[in-house]
């Protein structure tokens, strides 16, 4: 069996009644491979064997995963991927905020990129890329006044948390954040520039772009946010990261720190817990609080609360060929681009 048969409902149902511990690991390495598909089905028997879940994107180009793996099977996992010449010895980022919860099925798809950047590949070395910084290094360089901190995530991943006086580029995909950024840094080219994202890849890829495009200077947090936070954490380091890690599974968020620096998109109360619209014709992406979850049924607006309460044939009539794509709220990106211009961009 190379792809999963059970209904998602039901998968997702199992999942939150097991008491199962598990662990949420993600990993990635660039990597030339001959034949995805072929390592994909090879890669999904031993995972499905493993009892993982997950979602892993495999290309030419490399390897993305982001899994769920049962306790007592984490040892046997990373000894079976070790095995995986070109990746025995990755780093893998283990979540420090987990509830077991993060996904609830198996899903490796190949791709033509593990990560979309629009970029040519042919066109630069992807594999010149910038100086890796752990967490001392990271917190030692963005005291340098010459330094300056690039989010290289989503607007809407920066709206709920950010390593302190970041530039947070207002972007809906990494394709948008590479063209921005370089366009905001094209005349720093003389200062140190860190780029960090949520678990290190994007800044593989952007770091090696910037290098391309003549800046000197180019540092990447390695292991992104992920690795910074369970660094900070195990050496008792300060923590210049404030707010929440956003993260692409269920759990859709990861607490860094106390700090919530984000608001509900419906009454602007203090609140950074991302959701997704309940209206299956919907499922916009946003911030909302529980008192706005109660009154809205988990929903984004009342029309889709009232769609909701509507028999489930009369719900798909509704949505019947309507394909709106990933839905993202838009509301928080004001705030996000008023706090790069006053705290970021000011003393460049």
């Amino acid at each position: 069996m190379l792809h999963n048969r059970t209904n998602s409902k039901e998968l997702k149902e199992k999942l939150q009644h097991s008491s199962e511990p598990r662990t949420t690991i993600s990993f990635y390495k660039y990597h030339k491979i001959e034949d995805p598909q072929k390592f994909r089905d090879d890669l999904y028997i031993l995972f499905h064997q493993l009892g993982i879940l997950g979602r892993i994107y495999v290309a030419h180009e490399g390897i993305n995963a982001q899994l769920s793996v049962p306790n007592g099977n984490v040892a046997h996992f990373k000894s079976q991927l070790y095995q995986i010449n070109f990746l025995n010895g990755v780093r893998l980022n283990i979540a420090i905020d987990d509830n077991g919860k993060s996904f609830f099925k198996l899903k490796i798809l190949v791709r033509k990129k593990i990560v979309a950047d629009g970029l040519s590949d042919s066109s630069f070395d992807v594999t010149d890329s910038g100086q890796h910084l752990n967490a001392v290094e990271f917190n030692q360089l963005t005291e340098d006044p010459n330094t300056l901190v690039v989010d290289m995530r989503n607007h809407y991943e920066s709206e709920v948390g950010r390593f302190k006086n970041a530039i947070c580029p207002d972007a809906d995909t990494f394709r948008e954040e590479l063209k921005i950024a370089e366009a905001l840094l094209h005349d720093k080219k003389d200062k140190n520039i860190v780029m960090y994202c949520t678990g290190g890849i994007r800044c593989e890829k952007a770091s090696a772009w910037m290098k391309h495009a003549g800046f000197k200077n180019i540092f990447q947090l390695d292991g992104g946010i992920i690795e910074y936070a369970r660094q900070v954490k195990d050496q008792g380091l300060k923590n210049k990261f404030i707010g929440k890690n956003f993260v692409f599974d269920e759990r859709l968020g990861e607490r860094i720190s106390e700090e919530i620096i984000s608001a509900c998109h419906q009454c602007g109360q203090p609140c950074d817990n991302h959701t997704n619209c309940k209206n299956d014709g919907c499922h916009l992406l946003f911030i909302q609080c529980e008192e706005c979850k109660n009154k809205y049924d988990n929903c984004c607006s009342v029309e889709c609360k009232e769609i909701i309460a509507l028999p489930a044939e009369k719900q798909k009539e509704i949505r019947r060929g309507v394909n709106k794509g990933r839905q993202v709220f838009k509301k928080g990106r004001v705030s996000i681009k008023n706090t790069m211009n006053s705290k970021s961009v000011s003393h460049l």
